[in-house]
């Protein structure tokens, strides 16, 4: 399941631009950003 959270315009318009950049959905460039954050946290907390 989803959450279902506020994104500041900003933010999506740059997630937009990126998934356009890389011939992606919308959906699969959320993904990709969310999880390359989530392991910038992982390698960040391990230090």
């Amino acid at each position: 399941m989803r959450p279902n959270i506020d994104i500041d315009w900003a933010i999506h318009g740059q997630i937009k631009d990126y998934a356009e950049a890389n011939d992606m959905n919308l959906s699969e460039a959320y993904a990709e950003v969310l999880e390359a954050g989530l392991d910038t946290l992982e390698t960040h907390d391990q230090q």
